[in-house]
């Protein structure tokens, strides 16, 4: 029977019991469509304690996931630089993939894993999902009902001292395929490409601010470690309907947290909340109020859900269920993750970059989706 066949709850299991599991085990239990069949690491011991902690049936290898015909989506939780290699043992036992950000770190292997995923008929879904959240949906709305008038520059911007601070193995967040630009920038490019399309070539500098950084928490504290990636990226990115928008991402900032996205039109500016979260409300300026001395900001409402990670595995299995196109396809990871290449190749190479893949935008998630809802 195939998976858009069956009926009933989706059978999910997850690979990696890192850090990030924790935040997809509390929600993908609780969702009422899914159902949460087993953990898997390449330290099984790993996956006992996670198990342990959020009831997850079954727990161990790598195998435990793969092996259970019942599990219909696997969720790969794994460093970046496995991404490309576990989602196509995914696909290769028969599961649908959804992937943490990014889809993988080059532009070949994540070419490989769509066209390997189309020939078996299987689905992959990427990271982020906050992106599906109340937050950025809600202004996502706004701009589509034409809020802001047609759409004109986006600027994004993301500063903080570096996660080096908190997280106790942060060594693969500065190796390759990570760095502000392929950890964070996911959630602000996927969120311009949203609102304003498929980009169409870049320009970008970098610089590395240090070329070590200390662990400052957990069992590690005070072990020195390399940075392999710039610590800052500056972008221009012009899209293909010839907008264009600047971002900054930055893990040197002296400054506390900084998260801005705006969104410029004919009409006015929308300022969306944080993409790394899935929820806050937008403000809208209107150009007709402006002259006056003094900023206009209205508030705009939110609506929509707020759950938390797994949201987008939900939303892809609903939409298996209903044989329909889900949101955060493969498709639109793979241009995300060309745009921060080619964001990368034009750090080095101090020259423009075509951006040669693009994407179908979906329309925004309804107001009314509910993760706590049974409709399977």
């Amino acid at each position: 029977m195939s998976a858009g066949q069956r009926s009933g709850p989706v059978g999910v299991g997850i690979i990696g019991a890192g850090t990030i599991s924790a935040q997809y085990l509390e929600h993908l239990g609780a969702f009422p469509d899914l159902e949460l069949r087993a953990i898997g690491d390449i330290v099984p011991e790993a996956a006992a304690t996670r198990a342990q902690e959020f009831s997850v049936p079954a727990h161990g290898g790598v195998d435990v996931v793969l092996e259970d015909e019942d599990i219909e989506i696997v969720v790969n939780l794994t460093i970046p630089a496995a991404h490309a290699d576990v989602s196509e043992q995914i696909l290769a036992a028969g599961k649908h993939v959804w992937s943490e950000k990014p889809l993988t770190t080059d532009r070949a292997s994540a070419a490989a894993l769509l066209e390997s995923a189309a020939h078996k008929g299987l689905r992959v879904g990427g990271a982020p999902d906050t992106v599906l959240g109340a937050g950025i949906q809600s202004a996502l709305r706004e701009i589509s009902e034409g809020a802001i008038g047609e759409p004109r520059f986006g600027l994004a911007l993301f500063r903080v001292p570096g996660p080096e601070s908190w997280h106790p193995s942060p060594e693969f967040l500065f190796a390759r395929g990570a760095g502000p630009l392929f950890d964070i920038g996911p959630y602000y490019l996927t969120s311009l490409v949203l609102a304003q399309g498929p980009v169409a070539s870049v320009q970008a500098v970098g610089t590395q601010a240090v070329p070590t950084r200390t662990i400052g928490s957990g069992p590690k504290a005070g072990t020195d470690f390399p940075v392999e990636v710039p610590t800052q990226v500056s972008a221009l990115l012009t899209f293909e309907n010839g907008t264009t928008a600047t971002v900054l991402l930055t893990f040197d900032s002296g400054a506390a947290y900084t998260a801005e996205l705006d969104l410029t039109g004919s009409l006015g500016t929308i300022a969306l909340p944080d993409p790394n979260v899935f929820d806050g409300a937008s403000s809208l300026s209107l150009r007709a109020e402006a002259g006056t001395g003094e900023d206009v900001w209205q508030a705009r409402p939110e609506s929509g859900p707020s759950t938390g990670r797994g949201l987008g595995t939900l939303e892809m299995a609903r939409a298996i269920r209903a044989e329909v196109p889900h949101r955060l396809t493969g498709e639109l990871a793979g241009h995300v993750l060309d745009v921060m290449v080619s964001i990368e190749e034009a750090v080095t190479g101090g020259t423009a970059v075509e951006v040669t893949s693009s994407a179908t935008v979906p329309v925004p998630l309804p107001a009314d989706f509910d993760p706590m809802e049974r409709t399977l």
